[in-house]
């Protein structure tokens, strides 16, 4: 589309908050994200439950993407909308969605972790945040990526959570590899749902004792086996797949990737927990109570939920990591307890792919599972029992 015409073109960036998973999250709006759909994933938010909407992202449709590389080689995506697109989205014949990459490969790669040149990590930081500098992030480890004024000085070291650029590049790759440039491929249009916080904590919880779906291969099927017996995944039904938090004595987010979690003992997992609830200075105690609220409420919500498995799926606790003073625009969504300061939390559920229910469109002849997901159950319920032992200080 040229300028004036329709919808103007949308720059597709890596989704900047991803903090764990393997799929390419990407930016489209300020409110929505998307990814490569997966039928089963599709089917799941077409038929959800409604006790579960309030846990999950919105579902807003599908948008169908090919690849294009410019003579210099750069990729690009296009897109263009598909059946489900929301009206909000604009009824558009087509819509770009681009996004250049240079990629230069990190000094530090040990989990092949990429770093922008300075001018695309400025351009990243001003569109995904318009008027703030939200990411004064400090990563745990590797990169060292600077930010550089108009003047070329570097006022202040700047670096950000890189796993969403891992996995974009990854799937750029992957894209150009099997992909020739008029081949679509399919994404689904999700809510952002930290798109309302100004420092967005998040820590991403891979949930249940299993992880592998029913249609694993033998080889696959081992390997995760594997994986949530070294982990606290058996132990626990939950384990750490990534997570930032906002450090208020630095003023950066402290990051962790899944490959820490994974090596966690039951007490590195409580201790982990507790850093993701504290800001550099003190344990962020009023959060606990919303918290474990909402955590009871899903947990409400999944022992009624007959036949379905949430394999591999992750949950998210999410919450602001600058306090900030009530205003009548932005009441809490629990009410005071006890005197307690109130606070924003959240808790959604996320990643579908391997879920399996009765009467899933994707797959009309599931492998039988009666009742609720105990796996699942028994991750929130020790999660649960760790924040509340964590809130009476044990």
């Amino acid at each position: 589309l040229g300028p004036g015409e329709g919808r103007a073109a949308v720059l597709l960036q890596p989704f900047v908050h991803q903090v764990g998973g393997h799929t390419s999250m990407l930016t489209y709006d300020e409110h929505t994200v998307c990814k490569p759909l997966v039928s089963q994933e599709l089917s799941f938010y077409e038929s959800l439950p409604l006790a579960m909407r309030q846990f999950t992202p919105q579902y807003k449709g599908v948008v169908s993407v090919h690849l294009k590389k410019d003579s210099l080689g750069n990729l690009t995506l296009m897109a263009s909308p598909g059946l489900g697109q929301p009206d909000s989205a604009g009824g558009d014949p087509a819509v770009t969605l681009w996004h250049t990459c240079k990629w230069t490969a990190s000094a530090s790669s040990e989990h092949g972790l990429v770093r922008w040149g300075h001018s695309q990590v400025t351009k990243s930081f001003k569109e995904s945040c318009p008027g703030k500098m939200l990411l004064r992030t400090d990563l745990q480890y590797h990169t060292d990526s600077l930010l550089e004024d108009a003047n070329g000085k570097q006022p202040e070291r700047k670096s950000y959570n890189p796993w969403g650029l891992h996995c974009h590049r990854q799937h750029l790759n992957r894209m150009s590899s099997k992909h020739n440039e008029n081949k679509l491929q399919q994404f689904l249009l999700l809510e952002n749902v930290v798109s309302k916080y100004s420092y967005p904590c998040i820590l991403d919880l891979k949930m249940g004792t299993r992880q592998h779906g029913d249609d694993a291969s033998e080889e696959k099927k081992a390997r995760h086996i594997r994986k949530c017996e070294q982990s606290t995944s058996a132990s626990l039904g939950v384990r750490i797949c990534g997570m930032q938090v906002y450090q208020a004595d630095t003023g950066h987010f402290l990051c962790t990737d899944k490959y820490h979690g994974r090596k966690l003992s039951p007490e590195g997992f409580r201790q982990t927990l507790r850093q993701f609830l504290s800001d550099g200075n003190r344990l962020r105690a009023e959060l606990l109570e919303p918290i474990v609220l909402r955590l009871k409420a899903l947990l409400s919500v999944i022992r009624k939920q007959s036949s379905y498995r949430f394999y591999s799926s992750s949950l998210l606790i999410i919450y602001d990591g600058q306090e900030r003073k009530e205003s009548a625009d932005h009441r809490p969504p629990f009410p005071k307890a006890h005197g307690a300061k109130a606070c924003r939390v959240d808790v959604r559920m996320i990643d579908f792919a391997h879920t399996t229910f009765k009467g899933s469109k994707s797959n009309p002849n599931p492998t039988p599972h009666d009742g609720p997901d105990h796996g699942y159950i028994f991750g929130l319920e020790n999660l649960i029992k760790i924040l509340q032992n964590l809130s009476e200080g044990k």
